[in-house]
């Protein structure tokens, strides 16, 4: 493949992905446009955590080859194989962004005995693919697994090649499908998200200016803490921020009709509140509908600090905690480390850590992702929000 006609078919995985981040419909399509460009028979793309104990959590596996649906195959392999699959535990240990070949994941014996490598692999064509491990939102673990290549030129300097340049977009498209899951949005169309009170939503037109914002956004942009409204263009705080902040604007909003790139940042805010997660999203036509035909780009914030306001109530009567380690909860739940809670409560930053042992205790776990996890996950009881 030439290096024109790469750039052109990673242009069209990137402007696809940008689609499927809203639009589930999009994903087949996308994933045949992956797997043609990397010459790759199908993938598996895998976004979870595992926990202190070891156990995986999986927030969505999607297993697709060349367009075509194969999640029958993921419920069979865990079924058969995941408990002895010796490679995925190295899988897990993976630098950022490494590219691996399976075989070397195993040992020499593991090669000539595995089950899971000598019969399941092969079953669903993954024995001679690659692997490749991304760093997700919040410490969260993001898992490529790419099926044998499609022809006997194997993996090519060429095709690893391509697989690297598709690794941010892949990185990007859960970033975004994260933030809206988290703020229950997945499926929404451009203008729905204004009606969505879990997270802040700005909409730009083609020049880069404020169109509309929902009421998330609206009350940051009030505090001009992060963010601010500069007469209609939306400016970072921080210089720095800001300087970055204006080239991922450049990046989705091309002025020469290049093409339109997805990006996020973090972005500071006055110490010791913590800063929040911003992306900036380009919208294509058949995104927009009749209220957003002017819009040209989303700008998605997921905020720690709005994220999570649960009743006090909920969260003690749930979780069996006492006033005080409520709170050290609920603050956690809200991104704040424990010297920011130290600062904003007042209280010594030891006492908050021995608080912290004891909701450990109480709640069986042993890391704070977990305990703002625990918090998070009672926000759709009735009466949790506040």
């Amino acid at each position: 493949m030439s290096n024109v006609s790469q750039q052109d078919a990673l242009d069209r995985i990137a402007a696809s992905l940008n689609e499927a981040m809203l639009d589930d419909a999009r994903w087949p399509e996308t994933s045949a446009l992956i797997d043609e460009a990397c010459g790759a028979t199908g993938s598996i793309l895998t976004f979870g955590d595992e926990s202190s104990t070891g156990d995986i959590e999986i927030f969505f596996s999607r297993c697709y080859q060349r367009g075509a649906d194969r999640s029958n195959w993921v419920g069979e392999y865990f079924r058969l194989y995941y408990a002895i699959d010796e490679h995925l535990a190295r899988v897990r240990k993976l630098p950022d962004s490494r590219i691996v070949p399976v075989a070397d994941l195993l040992t020499e014996s593991e090669l000539r005995t595995s089950l899971a490598y000598n019969e399941g692999l092969p079953r669903y064509e993954m024995q001679r693919g690659l692997r490749v491990r991304l760093d997700g939102p919040r410490g969260s673990r993001i898992v490529w697994a790419i099926g044998d290549p499609v022809d006997l030129d194997g993996w090519s300097s060429a095709r690893v090649d391509m697989v690297a340049a598709v690794l941010p977009h892949i990185r990007q498209y859960v970033r975004v499908r994260s933030t809206l899951a988290d703020a229950a949005a997945l499926g929404v169309s451009v203008s729905e998200l204004l009606d969505n009170t879990r997270a802040g939503v700005i909409q730009l037109d083609r020049w880069g200016r404020i169109v509309s914002v929902n009421d998330s956004a609206r009350e940051l942009l009030r505090r001009q803490d992060g963010l601010r409204d500069e007469g209609g263009e939306l400016r970072a705080a921080s210089p720095r921020d800001d300087q970055r902040f204006q080239a991922l604007l450049g990046g989705a909003l091309p002025r020469f009709g290049g093409q339109a790139a997805s990006g996020s940042m973090m972005v500071r805010r006055r110490p010791p509140m913590p800063g929040f997660a911003l992306h900036v999203k380009p919208v294509v036509g058949r995104e927009a509908d009749y209220r957003s035909r002017h819009v040209a780009a989303l700008v998605l914030i997921a905020d720690p600090l709005s994220r999570a306001r649960i009743e006090p109530g909920v969260v003690a009567a749930e979780l069996g905690l006492t006033p005080t380690e409520t709170q050290i909860a609920l603050l956690l739940a809200e991104g704040l480390t424990l010297r920011q809670i130290a600062a904003s409560t007042g209280r010594g930053y030891s006492t908050v850590r021995s608080h912290l042992k004891q909701i450990f205790a109480k709640l069986g776990c042993s890391r704070q992702f977990e305990v703002a996890q625990a918090v998070l996950a009672l926000s759709d009881l009735p009466g949790a929000r506040r």
